[in-house]
Parts: structure tokens; sequence; C-alpha cells
């Protein structure tokens, strides 16, 4: 059976409960889609939730990363004939078939690249994740979050608040929480970066992407996301991200990126109209 529709969720020690709610978000769905579990776990605990011929469970205990994880699911779907891959994280829950909605869309404009729908909290507010190109400053800013009156107003231009909520828009950078990628355009620019373990993997790709294609916010249809924010929580985890910070600086430009300023300034002119 040829799935031209795939899927794949990166596990390590998740919660059952949730992360069952997110596989059954798709096999509720009546499509032909595959789901791909690509486990980081020391152990195979998780293969219990291989229990349906859409799934298919790979144990990958050298735990790469994020992205070098998710890449094995890319392979695969290529391999086997998919044009459209959802890269979804464990503790995404959606109601509804959203899929269909999302692949439509991009079916009908093939210089679309990526997208991802409008991301909320349990409690139905939106997250705000589709950005503008990072800076070191912006980075910083977000985790410092003073003066307040200054922060405000960064705040709101680097996250696109002000863009009406519904409207549909071609933004530098989406999260990789929820992400629709084209594998057509995959085989063009590439796959996540292995280089990050965590974090930035998805600024990444998204800045590769958007140099070529349109990098889609797509807000008529929604996911929950159960977003814990864990290098604010964690300090191993905080360690990553600066590391992942370093690589991505290194590899895109400091202080001193003309694109960069470019695309951003490209972007917001885009949004005036």
């Amino acid at each position: 059976m040829i799935f031209k529709i795939t899927s794949s969720i990166v596990l390590y020690k998740n919660n059952i409960e949730i992360l069952q709610r997110s596989i059954n978000s798709f096999l509720n769905i009546n499509l032909n889609i595959k789901i791909f579990l690509i486990d980081n776990s020391p152990t195979d605990f998780l293969k219990k939730l291989d229990s349906d011929c859409r799934i298919e469970y790979i144990h990958n205990p050298l735990n790469p990363g994020f992205g070098a994880a998710h890449n094995i699911a890319i392979k695969k779907s290529i391999e086997c004939g998919a044009q459209y891959h959802f890269v979804v994280n464990p503790d995404i829950s959606f109601i509804g078939d959203i899929i269909t909605q999302m692949t439509n869309y991009m079916k009908n404009d093939e210089t679309i690249g990526m997208m991802m729908p409008q991301i909320l909290n349990l409690d139905g507010s939106i997250q705000n994740l589709p950005k503008l190109l990072p800076s070191p400053k912006s980075v910083l800013w977000r985790k410092i979050r003073k003066p307040v009156k200054l922060y405000s107003s960064f705040i709101n231009k680097y996250e696109l608040r002000n863009i009406r909520k519904d409207r549909i828009y071609n933004a530098p950078i989406l999260s990789g929480c929820f992400t629709l990628l084209n594998l057509k355009a995959i085989n063009e620019i590439g796959m996540y970066d292995d280089a990050y373990f965590m974090y930035f993997e998805d600024w990444d790709l998204s800045r590769r992407m958007h140099q070529k294609y349109k990098t889609i916010y797509f807000p008529k249809v929604s996911v929950f996301h159960e977003y814990e924010s864990g290098a604010n929580k964690s300090l191993r985890l905080f360690k990553i991200f600066i590391k992942s910070a370093i690589i991505y600086f290194n590899k895109w430009g400091w202080f001193f990126d003309f694109e960069r300023s470019q695309i951003n300034k490209n972007t917001l002119n885009s949004l005036k109209e």
C-alpha cells in the first residue's frame, strides 16, 4: 500500500495517555495515512502503542536528537511515495479532519514548502509561534522579558502578534511542534540539520525553506499543544538550548546578517497590505 500522507512523532519516555491522544487524532480520521513512531527512549516500553496497521514503531535508543529522529521517518516517507509529511510533537492533539484541509491548501499551491496551523493552549488561547527570523538579541530578550514596556513592543513585532488572527500569511519562522512538509521541497532543500540535538532545528529548516518556498501560517484550522517550555525549567535543557543557539548563529550569522534583515523587512511590508 502506498501512503500519500505520512506523519512522525519522536518519543522519549512520554506520558502514554498524552501520547495516545496525539496518535488517536490521526487514527480517528478516515484517511490513508501512515504514522512513524521514532522512539529515542532507552527501552522499548512505548512499543505497546504500535497497535494499528497504520503505525510503524522504530526503536532508536542511541537518541541522535529531535530533528535527526524525524529525518528517519522523512526518509521512509519519501521511499514509500508520500507527497506530504506531518512533523508532530507527542503533546499535540486535534479534533476533526484538519489533515485534508491543510494538504488540499498545499496541493493547490506548489510554491508552498511548509505549513503550520494555529496552535492553541488547552484553554483555547493562542500560542504566538510564527515569527520573524531571530537575532541573538531577540533570543536573549525573550528570556529576560524586561524592561516590560520595551519588551511588549518588541515581542508584538517579532512574533507578529498584531496580525489579524484568521489571516493566512508567509512567515519566515514556523514552529516544529506541528508542521506540514511538502516532500518535493524537502528533496530540494534538505531535511533537518542533524547538528542540532534539540531546539532551533525547526527555525533552521524554516529559514532554508523560506529562501525558495512559501512557509505558510494557516490559522483556518487549529491544534492543541501542551506546551511546557522545558528550557526555562531545566538546567540541562537550557544548556542544550544555548548550544543549539550557538550552532544556529554560527551558521547564519550573529550580528551581521543582511539576509535576515531583508527577509524580516519584506515580511513586515507584506503584512501591511
